[in-house]
């Protein structure tokens, strides 16, 4: 506290500098339990397609699709299970950042090592949004797949070469 009843100034950094990860701690969260249902209605979904890949004859065209579209699942799910482990890893890097600047007076933790923590944890959560932004993009190749099959027609590629 300063003469005037107030924090002072560096205990304003100490607490901002612990509470800050502490949100992104929550934001991972957040953003964990997202890919987690993902994750589920991909596995879920993957099932019924199987057991309607199962139910078909050998020689219907159904069954080719229902292949590539399980293919493009189990590629999706690979990315998801990246991305929340990821963000499992950002989580406990903001949580050592929060310890690290709670230790700094107290065991004197140099003042990089919180930073370097905090960032690793930053970089986790934009290597998180890549792998979600390929996922979403083969979630549409999977519906172009099923629009060919409803329609019988050849979906031609959106701009940047995209189906």
């Amino acid at each position: 506290m300063d003469a005037t009843g107030g924090m002072d100034i560096s205990s304003i950094r100490v607490i901002g500098a612990a509470v800050t990860p502490a949100v992104m701690v929550s934001a991972c969260g957040i953003l964990a339990t997202g890919l987690d249902n993902q994750i589920a209605r991909m596995t879920s979904r993957s099932r019924d397609m199987l057991k309607e890949w199962r139910s078909l004859p050998e020689d219907s065209p159904r069954r080719e699709v229902l292949r590539l579209e399980v293919g493009i699942l189990d590629q999706r799910h690979r990315l998801l299970a990246r991305a929340m482990a990821m963000a499992y890893g950002a989580l406990i890097s903001f949580v050592v950042t929060s310890l690290l600047y709670l230790s700094q007076r107290r065991f004197g933790v140099p003042d990089v090592l919180p930073v370097v923590s905090f960032s690793v944890g930053v970089v986790l959560l934009g290597s998180i949004a890549l792998f979600a932004l390929a996922s979403l993009r083969l979630g549409r190749a999977a519906l172009e797949l099923e629009k060919r099959e409803m329609f019988g027609v050849v979906v031609p590629p959106g701009p940047g070469g995209e189906s």
